[in-house]
């Protein structure tokens, strides 16, 4: 049975976003960062809950939108920028060139590829349409996943400071989804609670 350009085309198209899914997740599961592998599936996700007619660009990026994390030698140190926003800044771009790397390496389409840099070098930030669910999909899943994980290896300071960064990007109706998440250690629940109250 002969199939059409089309049908050929459909199974090129899973095959190298496959390749791409693949790949990213065999960076991901290297990673020193040991909640990077759960969170990358997470934000995925909170993405799929938030915007369930999600396209492929979109769950590319939220897969892979951390991605420079995993790879030592490549990841920006927030040491070299002036403020925490610059650094999320160059954490995002780099995100951002990696994965159009192992795209044009999976022979993805241009235009696919462009999307997904395109939203994955503003996920820190935000902007319109599909940049601020990856956004959003990314924040919460940093408080539903990360933030013990952050807790454990940073100050009760520097830990306000990322949670409230991280709290004040998101619209009020995700805001309440957020404070009502619970935590194994409860000293952090009741920290989390009482900085989002003052907030």
């Amino acid at each position: 049975m002969q199939k059409t350009l089309e049908e050929l085309w459909f199974y090129i198209k899973m095959d190298s976003i496959d390749c791409v899914k693949k790949t990213i997740e065999g960076f991901i599961e290297k990673s020193l960062v040991s909640e990077d592998p759960l969170h990358a599936k997470n934000t995925l996700e909170w993405l799929l809950k938030l915007k369930p007619d999600a396209d492929e660009a979109l769950k590319i990026a939220a897969l892979g939108h951390d991605i420079e994390r995993a790879i030592e030698h490549r990841k920006v140190k927030l040491k070299d920028y002036g403020s925490y926003d610059e650094f999320k800044e160059a954490h995002a771009l780099n995100s951002a060139r990696i994965l159009e790397e192992i795209m044009k390496d999976c022979n993805v389409r241009k235009e696919l590829i462009d999307d997904v840099f395109f939203l994955v070098s503003h996920h820190e930030t935000g902007g319109d349409g599909g940049i601020v669910v990856l956004r959003d999909a990314d924040s919460i899943s940093f408080f539903h996943v990360n933030l013990p994980y952050y807790f454990v290896r940073n100050s009760i300071e520097e830990t306000k400071r990322r949670c409230l960064w991280g709290y004040k990007k998101l619209p009020k109706n995700l805001q309440k989804v957020v404070v009502k998440f619970n935590y194994e250690d409860k000293k952090l629940e009741s920290l989390v609670r009482a900085w989002v109250a003052d907030s």
